[in-house]
């Protein structure tokens, strides 16, 4: 349980990591905002259609791109319930996201406080603010749900 409110983006998304969750997916939901609205809101769709790029972070990253008719999405911050692997860390970078908001940690597949770490490398041209923990418990607890039922 969660010691203080979490954030109205945040919630988005976990009711999109809810909602993957019940289509079979991953349950990873992303929440871009923009001057204090969500501007896009995604949830993890690798199975169907079958897209290996199809992580919650880059569906809304490209939904947001196409809200705001731009790819620097400057200024916008991005809510996610799981620690972005490599591919979406490089994407935010890319897209020059002004804050990331994660919930869980991910020691096994993560690549902001784990594994590769790509906002730490010399090569990353843009470093967003990092925020981590804020609804980690349950977005922690659909992750367990999710794999459990599969086990």
């Amino acid at each position: 349980m969660t010691l203080w409110p979490i954030p109205a983006p945040m919630q988005a998304a976990l009711n999109a990591a809810r909602a993957a969750a019940e289509a079979g997916e991953v349950p990873v939901g992303a929440a871009v905002v923009s001057q204090g609205e969500v501007i896009a809101l995604a949830a993890n769709a690798t199975r169907s259609p079958p897209d290996p790029t199809g992580h919650a972070e880059i569906r809304a990253l490209r939904m947001a791109a196409e809200a705001l008719g731009q790819d620097r999405l400057t200024g916008c911050d991005l809510y996610v319930t799981l620690e972005p692997c490599a591919m979406c860390a490089g994407a935010i970078s890319h897209a020059r996201i002004a804050r990331l908001y994660y919930a869980a940690s991910d020691p096994k597949g993560g690549a902001v406080e784990h594994g590769a770490r790509v906002f730490d490398q010399n090569t990353c041209q843009h470093r967003p603010e990092i925020y981590s923990g804020i609804g980690a418990n349950e977005a922690a607890e659909l992750l367990r749900a999710f794999f459990r039922e599969r086990r």
